[in-house]
């Protein structure tokens, strides 16, 4: 990966067709939404189907990003670049079942942070709003982002979570995110839509993300949490390609699918990393508990091989990145919560 140093290089990146993605491409038949695409993945995953689709010479392909865009910066950006926008409350279910069908959709909406203080709407927006978009899309194939914390801590000597597992998540944030699973299983089984529930852990974008939190600390002085020891992190570009192709792997009844690297990063280790790369000694606080968040991706790569971009080299753009004083988005992940309280 070659040294990042701007907004348009990082975009750039994250939006880079994969070899695989070409082919997904090539395979499907149809146009494409983004649910939820004004969000911190949404706006490059869209640029990514685009660029694909353009590479592959069928320009006249619509890719359609929805999302409220309060900010119309954020909308004009996306059209610059060919994806068409439109304005539109999920939650309106006049406003959804006025969009466009589409053969092809991805589904990226849902709330997080807040839960404890909102836990109501964080129940609507990972429920109700499912609802409403799979009446409206039965027709679809869907990828559903959902998350790796629908599943329980995993003791840390393990294999981490297998999506075979049972789904008894701590907290309520988690708690919702297993309803909108079994929201959109219900309406593909009653319609055969054909659905993937993408289990997401942990994106990188050098704006945000685990490695991001932990060098921000370590650059501060901040001493960094270990009690949650471990966790899985994949460049947000594979995270990307891999939506994408997930497409062609949709099924009714709903398949799963956790998506993260398959190599266990220690907090510890990684905070001492970036103290050797930033020049400063890192303070650690706690002890790695016996248990984490943690998942088993073989089957994922099974599918779709290794991610193009290494852990090591995530590492190394995210130093470059903050020596640099680049952007941040100022969203910590919480990744060490450990009791699912967002």
């Amino acid at each position: 990966m070659l040294p990042i140093s701007t907004i348009d290089d990082l975009d750039e990146a994250l939006s880079r067709p994969t070899p695989g993605v070409l082919g997904t491409l090539i395979q499907l038949d149809g146009d494409f939404m983004v649910l939820g695409a004004g969000g911190k993945m949404g706006p490059t995953l869209a640029r990514m189907v685009r660029r694909g689709l353009d590479e592959i010479g069928q320009t006249q392909r619509r890719v359609i990003a929805v999302s409220r865009f309060s900010s119309a910066e954020a909308a004009a950006s996306l059209q610059q670049h060919g994806v068409e926008t439109i304005a539109c409350d999920l939650m309106d279910r006049t406003a959804v079942n006025a969009l466009p069908e589409v053969p092809n959709l991805i589904f990226m909406a849902g709330q997080k942070f807040g839960t404890s203080d909102a836990p109501e709407l964080t129940w609507v927006m990972n429920t109700v709003v499912p609802a409403i978009v799979a009446e409206r899309f039965a027709k679809s194939r869907i990828v559903v982002f959902s998350t790796g914390c629908v599943y329980p801590l995993m003791p840390v000597n393990g294999p981490g979570s297998r999506e075979g597992d049972s789904l008894t998540p701590p907290g309520e944030y988690a708690n919702s995110c297993v309803g909108r699973e079994r929201v959109f299983e219900h309406f593909a089984k009653l319609h055969r839509t054909r659905v993937l529930m993408f289990r997401l852990c942990y994106a990188i974008d050098l704006r945000y993300g685990v490695l991001m939190d932990v060098a921000q600390k370590v650059a501060s002085g901040q001493p960094v949490d270990v009690s949650m020891g471990y966790a899985n992190v994949i460049w947000q570009g594979d995270a990307s390609a891999r939506a994408i192709q997930c497409l062609a792997h949709t099924s009714s009844p709903p398949m799963a699918l956790n998506v993260t690297g398959l190599e266990r990063v220690s907090i510890r280790e990684l905070a001492q990393h970036f103290g050797d790369k930033l020049g400063r000694a890192a303070v650690i606080t706690g002890i790695e508990s016996s248990t984490a968040w943690i998942w088993d991706a073989a089957r994922s790569y099974g599918l779709f091989g290794p991610p193009t971009v290494s852990l090591d080299e995530m590492i190394e753009a995210t130093a470059h990145w903050l020596k640099l004083g680049g952007q941040t988005i100022g969203k910590p992940t919480h990744f060490e919560v450990q009791d699912g309280q967002f």
